[in-house]
């Protein structure tokens, strides 16, 4: 698990917080945060936002350079901006950032922890931030504080419990941990009982049990996951961000197997305390893993095709999704069956 130096958040300074900012990394929340951070410094600005390899680079650039006729600032946001790698497109970006109006500011988002040289040297080094994991007593007691702010109590089993079946972020924590509040009594402390029976219940259906029914090898019942939660109006984006980050892993399941060292600490250590949740990873190893070099290939093809799937998603309409995403499941399916 990635894990470094945390920031403590958009500088408060001035009427507005124009610029150029890179906001990179997979923590997406405390990011979240600095991005609201900044929307609330420039209250009222006009906001839009691109998605890297849906807008073409030179619209963005065109959006950037025209004045706004009915408001006093401008918010820029372009996501996935890792996937900006043309050396074109890299020089057209880099001047419009370094060449921004004083009512404009414009924010590079990424999961990544790096952008291409040309973008990043282009925004000002003190807006350069790069939001990584929590480490793992970090995430206990962020989980133990928002708990303890709406009048709860956990124990540390529940604490691992939900780190097991909640996105590693503090985004999905916080949406989750909402949800699952609902369901739960002030008058004792939150056990992994309670977690387990009420974030499945709260939850029903999600990425999380789609994963167990692909690591099972169950293709049928896993388009029928897949289905139900697009029904439920998941975004095929989210399904995907959950599945890329259990094979991550999954990828750290096998080098723990790759060790000889899956014992119950080990396993506990990265974030897999729960039998079922072990069985899970038992199951997606045999399918998807292997000993020696070459071990990972199957799982870097599965990220390498949740990644390919995302571009391909954002930048179809809204009629092909159920169809992309069912091409998907069957190509990770083809990914397992060839091991």
């Amino acid at each position: 698990m990635a894990a470094g130096k945390q920031f403590s958040g958009v500088k408060k300074s001035g009427a507005h917080a124009a610029g150029a900012y890179a906001f990179l990394g997979p923590e997406l929340g405390k990011k979240q945060d600095d991005i609201d951070a900044i929307r609330k410094k420039n209250a009222g600005a006009e906001e839009s936002v691109f998605y890297a390899g849906e807008t073409p680079v030179n619209l963005m650039a065109a959006a950037i350079q025209n004045h706004s006729l009915f408001s006093a600032s401008r918010l820029f946001l372009i996501k996935n901006a890792d996937q900006i790698t043309k050396k074109n497109e890299i020089d057209l970006l880099a001047s419009c950032m370094e060449n921004l109006e004083e009512d404009t500011t414009l924010i590079l988002v990424s999961e990544e922890t790096k952008l291409a040289a040309g973008l990043d040297n282009a925004v000002p080094r003190e807006n350069r931030r790069v939001f990584y994991e929590l480490f793992e007593n970090e995430k206990s007691e962020w989980l133990r504080n928002f708990f303890q702010r709406e009048g709860f109590k956990i124990d540390s089993g529940g604490i691992e419990t939900i780190l097991e079946l909640v996105e590693n972020n503090t985004e999905a924590l916080r949406r989750e941990c909402s949800r699952l509040m609902l369901f739960l009594s002030k008058d004792r402390p939150v056990e992994a009982k309670d977690v387990e029976k009420w974030l499945s219940h709260s939850r029903e259906e999600s990425a999380f049990t789609l994963f167990s029914r692909i690591a099972a090898g169950d293709l049928s019942r896993a388009l029928e996951s897949l289905h139900s939660l697009l029904a439920a109006k998941e975004t095929a984006q989210g399904i995907l961000a959950v599945l890329a980050w259990c094979f991550r892993k999954l990828r750290d399941y096998l080098a723990l197997l790759e060790r000889e060292g899956a014992d119950n600490f080990e396993l506990r250590k990265i974030g897999l305390a729960a039998p079922k949740t072990r069985d899970d990873y038992a199951a997606a190893a045999r399918r998807f893993g292997g000993r020696g070099p070459g071990a990972n290939d199957a799982v870097d093809a599965c990220l390498a095709l949740t990644a390919e799937y995302d571009i391909l998603i954002r930048s179809s309409g809204t009629a092909l999704v159920e169809i992309l995403m069912d091409t998907y499941l069957v190509k990770l399916f083809e990914n397992g069956a060839a091991r």
